[in-house]
C-alpha cells in the first residue's frame, strides 16, 4: 500500500496543475522537462527489463515505473533487428539494424527509459539471424558464453533491483524471446556469484545480487503481483499506456505504435525468485527499500547519526520534487542536495557496514547524484548548444565547435567551464577559462579541433566522437553536464564508392559479353580532390578503363564512372567478387558509406567494402518475356531481374489504374505491396480482371496485417497463417518435397533439382497461408525439424483464363543475396504460361 501511496500522491501532484474547471488561461504550463528531471528523485529503485531485438521493451509498464513512478528503468535488448523486415524502405542487415537501434532509443527517450544492446558492433555474432524457434539454435549462432558473459557485465555495471524478461520461456515464442528468458533466470544466482566470470571482478566489477526476477504473466499464467498502470497523468496528457505506444510509433521501420482509449489497465507479474525479505507482502517492491527513508530503516542501530542523515537527505529529496514547477526554487535546493550526497558518499565509505550493503549504498548514492545534476541542469535554464563546423571529417582534418551558453536563469553560474570529451589522440586547442555568467548572460566559446591521421572511422554503435563537457559552480557546490552536439558527427574515409549494380549474375546459358558496373564516388574531404579509380577483378576477366582519374572540386561532391567489364566465356558456376579501390594524395580507400537518414531518428551511416558479389549459373529465359512489377518500397528483386537481363517494368499508380496491363506477360507484387501500395488496393479488381483475361499474377508475401482480405484480395479464398509465429518455416535447409515434379513450375525454363533448394539463407517461408479454396493447387511441401509440413508456400489457381499464383517463399532474400536456386525458381514462378 505505501508504494501505492506514492503514486497517487505523485498523481494528486500533477493533477493540482490542472484547474477543475478546466479554463487552460489558469493552468500553469506543465514543464515536462523539469518534471522528468525531478521525479526520479522520489525513489532509489532500479528496473531492468531484458529482451532480444527493439521494439521487445514492455512500453506500458515501462513508463508507468519511470515517468509514474521515477524508478530508473532501463531495457537491455539482445541483438539489433538486423534480420527484420523494414517498413519505410529498402534497408536490410546492418543498415537495418543501426535504424532499428536509433528507433530503440529515440523510444527509450519519450518513456524515460535508458536503451542498452549485447550486441556492440556490425560483425557481432549476437546478430538477428531471422526467426528461430528454440533457444538451443539461438545460443548455437549467438555464441552462448559470450552471449552470457555481457549479460553478467552489465547487471554487474547497471546494478537492478528488480529484472523482468520481457517474454517468457514458452514454446509458443520466437527462440530469441526464450534465450533471453532463460538467461535472465539464471543470472538472478549467477551475477552475485564469484566463480562465475572472476574474471569481471578483476577488472573492478563487483558481484552483484538481484533482488527479484518477474516474469509478465498471460492470461493462463500464475500471478503474484497485478498493477493498475492505467492512470492519466496531466503532466503527459495521457495515460501510461498511451505514452508507451507513443514510445512505439518510434518503431516506424517495423510498424509499431497505435492510438489506444484512455482506460484500465492491468499488468500481471508471476514472482520466479526473490533475494529478499517481503514480509509476506505480493506488491513489487516489497523487500526493496524504496527511498532514503526506507534505506535509513536498514543501517545498524549503532548508525544513528547516519540514519538521521539519510531520512533529511530524503527529505531535501522530496522538497525538490514539491517545488514543483519553480525552476528556480528547485535549483537552489537541488545546488544544496548535490552538497549533501557528495557527503554522505564521504561518511557511507567510513561507516561500518557490511560489504553488500555499502556497495549498494554507494552505488544509489552516485544514481542520485547522477540525477540530481541533470535536475541541476535542467532547473538552471541554462541553454547550452553546441555544433561543429562540419559533422562530416576525415582523418587529420582541423574543425571549429561552436559552444554558446546563455543563461536564462535567475541564479548567477559561478566558474563556469567548458571542456571537450574528445578520443584519445585527438587534439583540442581553446583559449577558454572560468568564468562566472550572470543572469541574462551568454558566453561563446570557440574550439578547434584536429583529427588524428590514424583516427578511428565512424561506427553508429560508438560513443560520439565529440561531446561538450559543461562545469558551473552555485551554492558551493559543482554541476556537471555532457551535452552531445547538433548532428552526428563521423570520421570517414576521404572518398566512398558505391558500385552499381550491388551485385552481377553471369548467365552460362548465354555469357553476356559486356557488364556495365558504375562506381559512384562521393568526396568527403574539405575543398578540391584529385582520385583515381579502378576495379579489382577475377582472373580471366577484362574490365575498361583500367583506371579512370576524378577530380572533385568541392566536400560532399558525387561523380560516376562507368567500367565495363568482360567475364571469361568459359566461365565456371560459382561465386566471384569485385571491389572498388580509390586513391587519394597516395592513400588507399575501399569502403562504401551508406547513408541512413529519416527525420524520426536524424543521419547515421554505415561502412562497408566496395565490392559487389557475383555468381554465375545458368539461368534459362524465355524469349521475350514482359513482366510489370508493382514496387512496394521493401524489396529489390525488380531491380535484381533487370541486372540479370529480364524485361522488368515497374507500374506506376496510373498504370495500375489506367494503363494497359494485358500487355504484360506476368505481373508481379512486391512483397508485402497491398500494405504499401493504397493504389494496388483500390486497383486490385483490374489485376483480378487481368487474370481473368488470361495474365499470370505472381502474389509475393503478406502479414495477416497488410490489409489482406481473405475473401476479396485474392480470386479465391486464402487466409494467411495467424498469429504469424506458428506459420512460419526458419530453417533454410529444411528438406522440400515437389508434390507436382511434372508441373511446368519445375521444368520451365529452368529444370529445378534438389541443388536449387540448397544454401537458401535466412529462412524457407514466412506468413504460410493457413486456409485456403479447394481450387488452389498445392505444389511444395517443408517443415522445421519435429513440425508437420507445410504445403501452402507455392499455391496457384487457375482464374478465368488466367493464372493466380501466390507464395510466401522468401525468393526477395535469396534474390537479394544471389541465391542460384531462388533466381532459377522465381524465373519458373513468373514464367508460367509462356511455354505453350
Amino acid at each position: 500500500m505505501k508504494k501505492l501511496l506514492y503514486a497517487l500522491l505523485s498523481i494528486l501532484l500533477a493533477v493540482t496543475i490542472i484547474p477543475l474547471n478546466g479554463n487552460a488561461k489558469e493552468a500553469k504550463k506543465v514543464d515536462v522537462d523539469l518534471w522528468n528531471a525531478v521525479k526520479p528523485l522520489e525513489t532509489t529503485v532500479t528496473f531492468l527489463n531484458t529482451g532480444a531485438h527493439p521494439d521487445d521493451e514492455r512500453s506500458d509498464f515501462l513508463a508507468y515505473l519511470s515517468r509514474g513512478l521515477g524508478v530508473k528503468t532501463s531495457s537491455l535488448i539482445a541483438n539489433r533487428g538486423e534480420g527484420g523486415q523494414n517498413e519505410i524502405g529498402d534497408e536490410l542487415g546492418n543498415a537495418l539494424g543501426i535504424i532499428r537501434s536509433r528507433e530503440m532509443i529515440e523510444a527509450a527517450k519519450i518513456t524515460g527509459v535508458k536503451a542498452y544492446h549485447l550486441s556492440e558492433t556490425t560483425s557481432d555474432s549476437i546478430y538477428d539471424f531471422g526467426f528461430s524457434k528454440t533457444p538451443e539454435e539461438t545460443l548455437s549462432k549467438w555464441g552462448e558464453k559470450l552471449t552470457y558473459e555481457r549479460l553478467i557485465r552489465f547487471i554487474r555495471t547497471y546494478q537492478p533491483d528488480i529484472v523482468m524478461p520481457s517474454f517468457r520461456n514458452d514454446d509458443t515464442q520466437h527462440g530469441h524471446h526464450r534465450t533471453m528468458e532463460i538467461l535472465s533466470e539464471r543470472a538472478f544466482k549467477d551475477a552475485a556469484d564469484p566463480t562465475v566470470f572472476p574474471d569481471q571482478l578483476k577488472e573492478g566489477l563487483s558481484t552483484w545480487q538481484i533482488k527479484k526476477l518477474y516474469l509478465p504473466s498471460g492470461s493462463k499464467d500464475p500471478v503474484t503481483t497485478t498493477l493498475e498502470i492505467g492512470m492519466y497523468d496531466p503532466i503527459y496528457g495521457m495515460t501510461y499506456p498511451q505514452l508507451g505506444e507513443q514510445s512505439r510509433y518510434m518503431h516506424k521501420s517495423q510498424g509499431m505504435g497505435s492510438d489506444i482509449p484512455a482506460e484500465p489497465r492491468q499488468f500481471k507479474l508471476e514472482l520466479l525468485y526473490s533475494a529478499v525479505q517481503s514480509k509476506n507482502s505480493n506488491e513489487l517492491f516489497a523487500g526493496i527499500p524504496y527511498n532514503f527513508f526506507e534505506w535509513a530503516q536498514t543501517l545498524p542501530a549503532k548508525e544513528k547519526g547516519l540514519k538521521r542523515q539519510f531520512t533529511k537527505f530524503q527529505q531535501e529529496l522530496n522538497q525538490i520534487i514539491h517545488s514543483y514547477p519553480n525552476r528556480d526554487r528547485i535549483f537552489i535546493k537541488t545546488q544544496k542536495a548535490l552538497k549533501d550526497v557528495r557527503n554522505l558518499v564521504k561518511k557511507t565509505k567510513k561507516a561500518k557496514l557490511n560489504k553488500e550493503m555499502k556497495a549498494d549504498l554507494l552505488h544509489k548514492f552516485s544514481l542520485k547524484e547522477e540525477q540530481l545534476q541533470t535536475a541541476s541542469i535542467i532547473s538552471s535554464n541554462l541553454e547550452v548548444t553546441a555544433k561543429a563546423q562540419s559533422n562530416i571529417l576525415t582523418k587529420g582534418q582541423k574543425t571549429t565547435v561552436q559552444v554558446s551558453l546563455n543563461n536564462n536563469g535567475k541564479q548567477k553560474l559561478k566558474k563556469v567551464n567548458v571542456s571537450l570529451n574528445v578520443p584519445k589522440g585527438w587534439k583540442v586547442k581553446s583559449k577558454t577559462g572560468s568564468k562566472d555568467l550572470k543572469p541574462g548572460k551568454k558566453l561563446n566559446l570557440s574550439f578547434e579541433v584536429k583529427v588524428p591521421k590514424d583516427a578511428e572511422y565512424y561506427h553508429a554503435y560508438k560513443q560520439p566522437a565529440i561531446q561538450a563537457n559543461i562545469q558551473y559552480e552555485s551554492s558551493g557546490t559543482k554541476t556537471v553536464h555532457v551535452q552531445e552536439l547538433e548532428g552526428t558527427v563521423a570520421v570517414l574515409p576521404d572518398v566512398s564508392a558505391t558500385l552499381s549494380p550491388e551485385n552481377i549474375v553471369v548467365n552460362t546459358a548465354n555469357v553476356q559479353k559486356e557488364i556495365p558496373v558504375i562506381v559512384k564516388l562521393k568526396n568527403y574531404r574539405e575543398g578540391k580532390t584529385s582520385s583515381s579509380v579502378r576495379l579489382k577483378i577475377p582472373a580471366g576477366w577484362k574490365v575498361s578503363p583500367q583506371t579512370s582519374k576524378v577530380n572533385f572540386d568541392k566536400k560532399l561532391e558525387e561523380k560516376e564512372v562507368t567500367f565495363k567489364l568482360a567475364p571469361p566465356k568459359n566461365i565456371q558456376e560459382g561465386d566471384f567478387n569485385l571491389s572498388a579501390v580509390t586513391a587519394v594524395n597516395g592513400k588507399s580507400f575501399d569502403s562504401t558509406i551508406q547513408e541512413i537518414k529519416y527525420d524520426h531518428i536524424g543521419t547515421f551511416y554505415y561502412q562497408y567494402p566496395a565490392e559487389l558479389k557475383g555468381v554465375a549459373f545458368e539461368l534459362l529465359k524465355p524469349d521475350h518475356l514482359k513482366v510489370g512489377y508493382i514496387d512496394s518500397g521493401f524489396d529489390k528483386v525488380a531491380d535484381y531481374l533487370t541486372n540479370a537481363g529480364f524485361d522488368i517494368t515497374k507500374l506506376s499508380e496510373a498504370d495500375l489504374a489506367t494503363g494497359d496491363l494485358n500487355q504484360y506477360d506476368t505481373i508481379v507484387t512486391g512483397i508485402r505491396a497491398y500494405l504499401s501500395r493504397d493504389d494496388l488496393l483500390q486497383n486490385n479488381a483490374r489485376l483480378l480482371k487481368y487474370v481473368e483475361d488470361g495474365g499470370h499474377l505472381v502474389v509475393q508475401y503478406h502479414k495477416p496485417g497488410d490489409r489482406w482480405d481473405p475473401l476479396q484480395t485474392a480470386p479465391y479464398k486464402l487466409k494467411i497463417g495467424d498469429p504469424s509465429i506458428r506459420w512460419r518455416v526458419t530453417d533454410e535447409n529444411a528438406k522440400v518435397t515437389v508434390l507436382k515434379p511434372d508441373s511446368p513450375l519445375f521444368n520451365y525454363p529452368n529444370k529445378i533439382t534438389d541443388s536449387d533448394w540448397d544454401n537458401w539463407i535466412q529462412e524457407r517461408g514466412l506468413y504460410y497461408p493457413m486456409e485456403w479454396d479447394n481450387r488452389f493447387e498445392t505444389f511444395v511441401s517443408m517443415a522445421d525439424p519435429n513440425e508437420d509440413p507445410f504445403t501452402g508456400g507455392i499455391l496457384m489457381a487457375k482464374y478465368g483464363k488466367g493464372t493466380y499464383l501466390y507464395t510466401n517463399l522468401v525468393f526477395y532474400r535469396q534474390i537479394q543475396d544471389q541465391v542460384p536456386g531462388g533466381y532459377r525458381i522465381f524465373t519458373n514462378l513468373i514464367s508460367y504460361g509462356n511455354n505453350k
